[in-house]
């Protein structure tokens, strides 16, 4: 009780922005992807040259995936692992200068036709290959049995390290970098999303009296499924336009809608808290289903199913997580109101806009922008109502 006391009054001390992993990077996440999306249109439309080593879409897709989500998956798995682990979360000057680290490899990527590629790929790998130890450490300590997350986030900081390696102009095989990356957020989705979702319906159906069809945590059906994901994320890395690929894309998409469906998902219409979860992890098997088409389909762009992944399945369950783990590590009342349906519906129509954009009869450009500036209203509003939470201390006095 003595050294739970000392923690409590340790932690109290600090400011409320460095009490816990998912404040200052949710934070930080959502303001990096507001600067991301914008300085990408303005490139797009020609009005700035971005000062990257990268060219714009290159340095768009890599700040999205290593950057924006970077931030986020840090921000959940420093929140996660003290509960996983019963150990001490990462706080204080720790957090600081963790935080800075992700910040300062943003800024280098970001002007590294100035300051130079090497010191970009130091900073930018050296974020994820330092959560990846960190993460490490405390789930080996605690003999946790999430070390697979562990994993993933090891193979991420070496997919940043091959996109670097490709702007260094080191003999690294096209997109084999952000492709690599990409599949390890598309996993973690599955193998996170796999326990949150079905877990957070059941308690709320729970709570609701509904005591049949309950949905339950993974078995053998949900291995199998990732195991045919994994090896569909493999070919695709290593053989994009396989007619295997595609096949086996197809068939992970599949059985991703099934396992969805086991979930009792459209029960939860009244709450949008967790029915955004759902919603969140359908465009997982519609992306997958999607890539794997365009390769059967030639007037169907892979960039289709990369959208439905990205902009759909990657942003909405991030903005998902970030406002329910927000409220509830902030005390506030895991409740959905005004402000965060908002937040749910522009970006689900913003992405949904985006897939659809190369199909749509309008101005393709114009499609484009529109949908970047509904995805985008999501991050001004979750920064508007949710970036207070984020800087105050809670409500209840708990650190």
């Amino acid at each position: 009780m003595k050294a739970e006391d000392h923690r409590h009054r340790r932690l109290m001390a600090l400011p409320p922005l460095w009490r816990g992993g998912f404040r200052p990077l949710f934070l930080g996440g959502a303001i990096w992807s507001l600067v991301v999306v914008t300085l990408w249109l303005a490139a797009l439309a020609g009005a700035v040259t971005l000062p990257t080593a990268f060219d714009a879409l290159a340095w768009h897709r890599h700040e999205m995936l290593f950057g924006y989500l970077g931030a986020v998956i840090a921000g959940f798995l420093l929140t996660a692992i003290p509960n996983w682990t019963g150990r001490l979360p990462m706080a204080g000057g720790r957090l600081a200068l963790f935080a800075a680290l992700w910040l300062g490899a943003r800024i280098a990527v970001l002007f590294s036709g100035v300051l130079g590629t090497m010191l970009a790929a130091v900073l930018d790998v050296g974020f994820l290959a330092t959560l990846a130890f960190v993460a490490a450490r405390e789930v080996i300590a605690a003999k946790n049995r999430n070390l697979p997350v562990v994993i993933v986030i090891a193979v991420l900081a070496g997919a940043s390290a091959l996109d670097h390696g490709e702007a260094l102009g080191l003999s690294v095989p096209s997109g084999l970098g952000w492709r690599l990356g990409f599949a390890m957020v598309l996993m973690l989705i599955a193998l996170i999303g796999g326990r949150i979702v079905p877990s957070f319906t059941r308690n709320w159906l729970a709570k609701q009296g509904v005591a049949q069809r309950l949905p339950t945590q993974p078995g053998r059906c949900d291995i199998a499924t990732l195991i045919v994901m994994a090896l569909a994320l493999v070919a695709w890395t290593l053989m994009p336009e396989g007619a295997w690929t595609a096949t086996l894309l197809i068939a992970a998409g599949a059985l991703q809608a099934i396992r969805l469906a086991r979930w009792s998902g459209l029960r939860t219409w009244r709450e949008p808290l967790v029915l955004m979860l759902h919603i969140s992890y359908a465009w997982l098997p519609i992306g997958l289903v999607l890539l794997g088409l365009a390769g059967y389909l030639p007037e169907l762009p892979a960039s289709t199913g990369l959208h439905a992944l990205g902009a759909g399945a990657m942003a909405s369950m991030t903005l998902a997580v970030m406002t329910r783990a927000t409220l509830g590590h902030t005390g506030r009342t895991l409740h959905a109101d005004g402000w965060t349906r908002a937040i749910y519906t522009l970006v689900t129509v913003g992405a949904a806009l985006r897939v659809a954009a190369t199909a749509l009869p309008f101005d393709y450009l114009q499609t484009v922008m529109v949908s970047g500036l509904l995805w985008s209203g999501a991050f001004v509003l979750f920064l508007w109502s949710y970036g207070p939470y984020l800087l105050d201390a809670r409500p209840d006095g708990r650190p």
